[in-house]
């Protein structure tokens, strides 16, 4: 099976997955497994191949390195028109890392963390997320209880800044506390401030809450944060797309905010500055027709500053308790979703020196300011082409931003940081 024993595969799968299974299902539970570690989150073109083609079959042919030719004949076999370029840039991204032997190690990984798989088509699947089109997730990894799993159909995402001031963990307390009072769950993505307030208010007020991880979920980030992690574990749900032993990426970071946007009936926005990335989360939620609230602060506040912006320029509701709140969904009425394929494709930088691309911020993600690698590595690390690398390389090279040593290549600091 994928050139490996099937006796090998057999009792890890089981173990991840729980309950007997016949071949195929066996078969496709590895095969998406796989995928989840082969492409970067929310990759389209991945996607529309494993919806078209299933994802036993195209990890079969991916392992057999296809020409785009050969894919691209697959693809329109099955009805689709995928552009010849499309079809090459992705077969450079996945190529590194098409491996059965690492799906292997990352299902060992989740087996011994006690961590359980869940694919598209389960009972415990947050159907919310597959509105996301081709960029919904392949396989969803987690660690908690499935009642957690399945009060995502009546649940807030409640987030913010990470340097929240008193008011915004106060507002956040209250909103949370108040929303799982009406009976809804509590998602958010565990970072510091306002995330980590929202989620011990729905702990303290004996409610669900599930957080979502921009890495694997067999390490908890942030480390600081790894007790709260633990109890929501064991009361609530910690959820990735990522398989085990995958680090957390600025890229990934903004690739699960999507999820969390999606996976909600609503998303509020409690405290944000300017460019805060909670503001991408908002901007998810919105292309996904989610209703997206925003709590006010004082005028006089920069922690404020994004809230006031989404109110003001985005249409946000403002929202100040969670009777507020609770309107943007209420648990009786069923609200609005509608299809936005491209909603995975979102994205919002901010701070100084930041990446102006994707692709930038991805290859950023990949070098080390101390260790030098080589461009393949670099290639395999943040799921770009390998051609695409090299010439981001260069680029960036000219700019002052990276550097070529004799061992590889390293990130380099922007003068004011030295």
């Amino acid at each position: 099976m994928f050139a490996l024993a099937e006796n090998e595969i057999t009792p890890l799968v089981t173990a991840v997955a729980g309950g007997d299974l016949d071949r195929g299902e066996l078969e496709r539970l590895f095969a998406l497994a796989a995928w989840s570690g082969i492409v970067e989150p929310g990759d389209g073109t991945a996607g529309l191949v494993v919806a078209l083609l299933g994802a036993p079959t195209a990890l079969r042919v991916m392992l057999n390195s296809p020409s785009a030719t050969d894919l691209g004949a697959r693809l329109r076999e099955c009805g689709a028109e995928v552009d010849r370029s499309v079809v090459e840039q992705a077969i450079e991204r996945w190529m590194p890392r098409v491996s059965s032997t690492a799906a292997v190690h990352s299902l060992r990984q989740a087996a011994r963390a006690s961590v359980r798989l869940m694919v598209p088509g389960d009972d415990r699947w947050p159907t919310g997320v597959d509105d996301l089109g081709v960029h919904a997730p392949l396989t969803l990894w987690f660690r908690g209880t499935e009642f957690a799993l399945r009060s995502l159909d009546r649940s807030f995402a409640l987030v913010g800044a990470r340097a929240a001031t008193g008011y915004g963990e106060h507002v956040a307390m209250e909103a949370a506390a108040g929303l799982v009072d009406r009976g809804y769950s509590i998602v958010s993505g565990a970072a510091y401030g306002i995330d980590g307030m929202a989620h011990r208010a729905a702990l303290a007020s004996r409610g669900q809450t599930i957080a979502f991880l921009a890495g694997g979920v067999d390490r908890f980030y942030p480390s600081g944060h790894d007790a709260l992690l633990t109890r929501i574990a064991e009361n609530g749900a910690v959820i990735s797309e990522l398989p085990c032993g995958s680090p957390p990426t600025k890229w990934r970071f903004l690739q699960r905010n999507r999820l969390i946007a999606a996976s909600s009936l609503a998303t509020i926005v409690l405290e944000a500055g300017w460019r805060s990335g909670s503001l991408n989360t908002a901007g998810h939620a919105a292309a996904l027709g989610r209703p997206v609230g925003a709590v006010p602060g004082p005028v006089t506040s920069a922690a404020s500053a994004g809230c006031h912006r989404l109110i003001r320029e985005h249409g946000a509701v403002c929202v100040t308790n969670a009777d507020e709140m609770g309107e943007l969904a209420p648990l009786h009425v069923s609200p609005a979703l509608f299809s936005a394929t491209e909603a995975g494709g979102a994205d919002s930088t901010s701070g100084s020196g930041a990446a102006t691309s994707t692709d930038e911020t991805r290859l950023f993600d990949a070098l080390s300011f101390r260790s030098p690698r080589q461009a393949v590595d670099i290639a395999a690390r943040s799921g770009l082409p390998l051609g695409a690398v090299r010439s981001l390389l260069g680029m960036l090279e000219l700019e002052g931003r990276t550097a070529e040593r004799e061992r590889g290549w390293v990130r380099v600091k922007p003068d004011d940081e030295r």
